[in-house]
């Protein structure tokens, strides 16, 4: 009797169609802009990697990794990028580095606000939850459906569909870091009287920048992740490069493709772990100092006044 019964179909992609198609004919205003934008915003940074020749271009991304990272970085900058430009992919990677530093940039920037909200409210924070739950777990191949119909095929759609598919862990490792502070620290600042905004912007955002920077790292490898699957909606690059070795079986091509990807995920990477680490080291520092200009009668007061200065 029980086996019998069966459930009414429930119509969920069919809600989903009409919601896309009532965006599409009434947002389309919103949509253009966020296109036009996006597309810019990429086309200028490639611009801007390709100006250069490759051989400048890595000598400036060789220093950059020597002052932050340190010599070992510098010396794989070197030879990585170098491998990239005789395997001839320089431009795509070029494409591709720029689609990811976009991304990367466009989650940042929402997903840290949110994260610090999120840190500061229990109820933002039960609403965002599902949410990122339902971002991390869907596949990154459903988002590209309802990108093409919002921006046609390029690179827009891979930049959209990438930004959802990483803010989730810029998110959740921003509010873990500033839950994280201890609370002696904040109790310390209200007890100078220090206003709620620089509480967060002079301790709690401080002490939890390891944690955001790791969230930043790992939002980037997610966008780089997604190179392959942007190349498939026309976004080009290196992406445009394995599909093509993929549709053709084309072994050889498929694998340089993927090394330019690891070359410039390893090289993200420890540029993004090493600023995460400095910024720790740079605030031990800080600290220290403040500790020893405390120590002498005159400066007593100084931390107080600086916080709620």
């Amino acid at each position: 009797m029980i086996d019998a019964i069966e459930l009414p179909r429930a119509p969920v992609g069919e809600w989903f169609d009409n919601l896309v198609s009532w965006c599409t004919d009434h947002l389309s205003w919103l949509f253009d802009g966020i296109g036009t934008a996006i597309e810019a915003s990429v086309d200028g940074l490639t611009d801007v990697l390709t100006l250069a020749p490759p051989l400048v271009l890595t000598l400036v991304l060789a220093v950059i990794a020597l002052a932050i990272s340190g010599w070992k970085l510098g010396v794989f900058t070197i030879l990585g990028f170098a491998l990239i430009d005789s395997m001839e992919l320089w431009d795509d990677s070029m494409d591709s580095l720029a689609l990811v530093l976009v991304s990367a940039l466009v989650s940042t920037v929402l997903s840290i606000p949110i994260g610090i909200a999120a840190a500061r409210s229990d109820v933002v924070s039960r609403i965002v939850r599902p949410v990122l739950d339902f971002m991390q777990t869907m596949p990154a191949f459903v988002y590209l459906i309802p990108a093409i119909f919002f921006f046609s095929i390029g690179s827009v759609p891979g930049v959209v569909a990438t930004v959802i598919f990483a803010m989730p862990p810029g998110v959740r490792l921003t509010e873990l870091g500033i839950r994280g502070v201890d609370p002696e620290m904040v109790e310390a600042g209200e007890a100078f009287g220090t206003p709620p905004n620089r509480i967060l912007t002079r301790i709690q955002i401080p002490l939890a920048m390891p944690s955001i920077m790791a969230g930043v790292n790992q939002l980037i490898m997610l966008s780089l992740s997604m190179v392959v699957i942007a190349g498939m909606v026309g976004a080009g690059g290196l992406g445009g490069v394995v599909l093509e070795g993929i549709n053709r079986v084309d072994v050889a091509k498929g694998f340089e493709g993927g090394i330019a990807v690891v070359i410039l995920a390893i090289y993200l990477d420890r540029i993004t772990g090493a600023l995460g680490e400095g910024t720790s080291m740079f605030r031990a520092l800080f600290a220290r100092g403040k500790a020893t200009r405390g120590a002498a009668p005159r400066d007593v007061a100084a931390p107080s006044a600086d916080l709620v200065g």
